[in-house]
């Protein structure tokens, strides 16, 4: 959840491989890659009509930069205002992580904003703390939809409290795949955003990278966007190397949105939302969805509380994520932002027999579960204690109080897609900390 692992089309990644695209100096004269600066130039345009924001900047390598350069685009407005002690940035609980990094990065202060029961941003507190530092307040830094996998309803309310206060509003793009066609960071009244297009928009970030954070900004905002690092301006508003950033996947995302156009976007949007909301909808009689607005309805993502379930059993969010492996499927999002929780982001791109199978597969390990509290099998002798089962441990001695079926196979349809782990159960605190070297 909340990293919008989507298809990543063969047709997108093409140019790529051509040495006109992948082997251009980012330093090359301006005359010499015209074709680049055109493509560069429509995905700006796309973006600003797709946020409804009329800057753009293509430089951030990183959601993370993103928000760096918007904060930065903020502090230099609010001082050209001659404004510079608003440096007061508030910040919702349920923020990503980066959020407060970026904001201290930026010169801010940060100023921690409650959230309600149901995870919304709660008013009572944001008045409290709009009117505690009226004279300092710079910025407000939302996610939308809400980290918990809701439409917050009051979000255009809560941004136009920043604004009657002096304020700019960053919207954090990790949750435009909610969004794309349906509204848009300039409809809820959003100042500048960042798009990942590492996420909404199709360059692959498996092993870690590699990342894009576009940003988009109001007009009045847009003199403060980051300016070419190569360029006269002395010294240059620069928060990257190059003017474009990693510029030659930008092309993964050109070819996305070409391909797709302005209906296909959309369509994108209302399944990964309609996907999300068939999940939670079979899992929610097995794991309670422990956020929801309006009919009971979720974004694109959503949160299973497994605590109730786990209880005293000894046992942890950890092991069921182990435990999928032996479904075949890699583990969700785990106790984040809700410790004891995981978090599920099936996207656009996975097949309603796909989504069956994962729900089946959630629904079979509530039942190991029950059988847990039941007290039909101890937690220490369970599948989920021991799991992954890897093949070393099924063709050796077998001493367990489940079956081997019951270990590698626990639904039928198993068998015929089986994904083998090949490594069972480690310590992965212990690993992390203890660094050991295979080098040859």
């Amino acid at each position: 959840g909340s990293c919008t692992m989507k298809l990543n089309a063969a047709a997108e990644m093409i140019p790529l491989t051509w040495p006109s695209i992948g082997q251009m100096h980012p330093y090359v004269p301006a005359t010499h890659a015209r074709g680049y600066a055109e493509i560069c130039t429509d995905l700006e345009n796309w973006l600003s009509t797709i946020t409804e924001l009329p800057g753009c900047s293509l430089q951030p390598n990183a959601g993370s930069q993103g928000e760096y350069a918007g904060l930065i685009a903020i502090r230099a407005y609010l001082q050209a205002q001659g404004q510079a002690g608003r440096d007061v940035c508030l910040i919702p609980a349920s923020a990503h992580g980066t959020n407060p990094a970026s904001a201290v990065l930026a010169g801010f202060r940060v100023v921690t904003v409650a959230c309600s029961d149901n995870g919304d941003i709660d008013l009572r507190d944001l008045h409290l703390k709009v009117a505690e530092h009226a004279e300092t307040l710079g910025a407000l830094m939302i996610t939308y939809p809400s980290t918990h996998g809701v439409f917050e309803e009051a979000v255009a309310e809560v941004c136009a409290i920043v604004h009657q206060a002096g304020g700019q509003v960053y919207m954090d793009g990790a949750n435009m795949n909610a969004q794309v066609g349906l509204t848009s960071p300039g409809a809820i009244g959003a100042d500048v955003c960042h798009v990942n297009l590492h996420k909404t928009f199709c360059i692959p970030h498996g092993g870690g990278g590699p990342g894009m954070g576009p940003i988009c900004v109001v007009e009045h905002l847009c003199p403060y966007l980051p300016t070419d690092p190569a360029s006269a301006i002395d010294p240059p508003i620069a928060i990257s190397a190059t003017h474009y950033g990693s510029a030659s996947i930008l092309t993964i995302s050109w070819m996305y949105v070409r391909m797709m156009g302005a209906s296909g976007l959309t369509s994108a949007t209302q399944v990964a939302l309609l996907n999300a909301n068939y999940m939670a909808t079979r899992l929610a009689d097995h794991f309670p969805v422990l956020y929801t607005g309006r009919n009971d309805r979720v974004a694109h993502e959503f949160i299973l509380d497994l605590r109730p379930l786990l209880g005293e059993s000894g046992l942890t969010v950890e092991d069921v994520a182990k435990r999928l492996m032996d479904y075949g499927f890699h583990a969700p999002t785990v106790s984040w932002p809700v410790a004891g929780t995981i978090m599920i982001e099936p996207t656009e791109s996975e097949s309603r027999e796909e989504l069956d199978r994962y729900c089946e597969a959630l629904i079979e390990i509530a039942s190991e579960l029950d059988a847990i509290r039941s007290g039909a099998i101890s937690a220490a002798d369970s599948p989920l204690h021991y799991a992954p089962h890897t093949q070393a441990d099924l063709l050796g001695s077998w001493d367990r109080a489940y079956t081997r079926e019951q270990a590698a196979f626990p639904l039928p349809w198993v068998a015929g897609r089986k994904f083998w782990p090949f490594v069972a159960r480690i310590d992965n605190a212990y690993g992390d900390r203890n660094l050991v070297c295979a080098c040859s």
